[in-house]
């Protein structure tokens, strides 16, 4: 069977866990950080990451298959 071709932004915005779950960032944090765009308390809860819904799992390692 031929070799798999990599999804280049999904292996860039996503890493698989030792129990085969997906780890992803949060979205929304690339601008109107200060002033009048986001709070701090929000700015915060950005920062931490989180994992994908399990409806999407299948879908992501489909594109990160050797990760």
């Amino acid at each position: 069977m031929p070799k798999l071709k990599t999804h280049s932004g999904a292996k860039k915005s996503f890493s698989v866990t030792k129990n085969g779950k997906i780890k992803r960032s949060r979205a929304y944090k690339s601008h109107l950080l200060n002033g009048h765009g986001k709070t701090t308390k929000v700015k915060r809860r950005l920062r931490q990451g989180t994992y994908a819904d399990a409806t999407n799992e299948s879908a992501i390692k489909r594109m990160i298959p050797y990760k």
